[in-house]
């Protein structure tokens, strides 16, 4: 009886002693950094970091591995979740080429890849527009859990200026949207003035000042979203009230420096999620 007691015991304390098997798809602790010196980060016991942040700094993680970027086709986006409800302007950026813009007052951010070419990820920065203290409760992948089939609603070349043109895409074309849908917009950045550094979208309902709400956390307080220089689409998920408003109004979009040639309306068809999504190693 002493001798099955001990084998017992001894089983008990090896699946004790395992170590619990780790999230591939949480990269919490790869943010071991910051780009400015006087920024501070500070890890606390239930996981998070506690960021002491300067303008136009950065928390930092290196998602390299092997001294190799890592593959983040098979993924659907990275978000950032926010212990309280942020008191400034915020953004994700990946490796200085995909960013979203986050407005004041929200509590996760997410940067969805979109048609991007993520490929080649060296490292994710959350970055403030002024100085601020940010709890990042955790910075998650998520797996593509769907594909997108285009449906063609607007074709041509608007070169946005300063402002200065934009189109209207007629209420018509949003008769077969439903909610979750998402507006896509085919485009190039015009760089052709090396010292310009930012590209905006407005999209609003034709005839309002009202915009859509399906990107409202990255619209800053002028109601515009901010693209990446090198980006190629940018995607709106539709709300009810979209959907909704754009069948009665259509749409209105113009912007900074962008040239659009095209505009889809993109519908969901589902998919298996692939297995390696969820066992890659990171």
């Amino acid at each position: 009886m002493k001798r099955i007691l001990t084998i017992l015991t001894s089983v008990i304390l090896v699946g004790c002693s395992q170590p619990a098997k780790e999230d591939p798809l949480d990269l919490t602790d790869k943010f071991k950094g910051t780009f400015n010196i006087y920024e501070k980060l500070e890890k606390n016991a239930d996981g998070s970091i506690t960021y002491t942040s300067m303008p136009w700094g950065g928390l930092v993680g290196m998602m390299k591995e092997h001294n190799m970027p890592v593959d983040w086709s098979p993924y659907e986006s990275v978000s950032f979740e926010f212990a309280e409800p942020t008191s400034v302007e915020t953004q994700i950026l990946l490796s200085d080429r995909l960013k979203t813009w986050g407005r004041p007052g929200i509590t996760s951010l997410t940067c969805f890849f979109d048609g991007q070419d993520v490929r080649n990820i060296n490292e994710v920065a959350l970055q403030t527009a002024d100085t601020a203290i940010i709890t990042v409760k955790s910075v998650r992948l998520s797996p593509k859990a769907s594909d997108w089939e285009p449906v063609q609603i607007w074709e041509g070349e608007c070169h946005f200026g300063n402002w200065e043109k934009g189109f209207v895409i007629k209420p018509e074309q949003f008769q077969y949207a439903i909610e979750g849908d998402r507006l896509e917009f085919i485009f190039t950045t015009d760089t052709s003035d090396p010292e310009r550094g930012n590209w905006l979208f407005k999209t609003i309902y034709d005839g309002t000042d009202m915009t859509l709400e399906g990107n409202y956390n990255e619209l800053n307080k002028w109601g515009c979203a901010t693209v990446g220089k090198n980006a190629k689409s940018y995607r709106i998920a539709l709300t009810a009230n979209d959907v909704k408003n754009l069948k009665e109004k259509g749409m209105f979009v113009n912007g900074y420096y962008n040239i659009v040639t095209k505009c889809n309306l993109l519908r969901k068809v589902v998919v298996e999620k692939s297995p390696e999504a969820g066992d890659a190693d990171f």
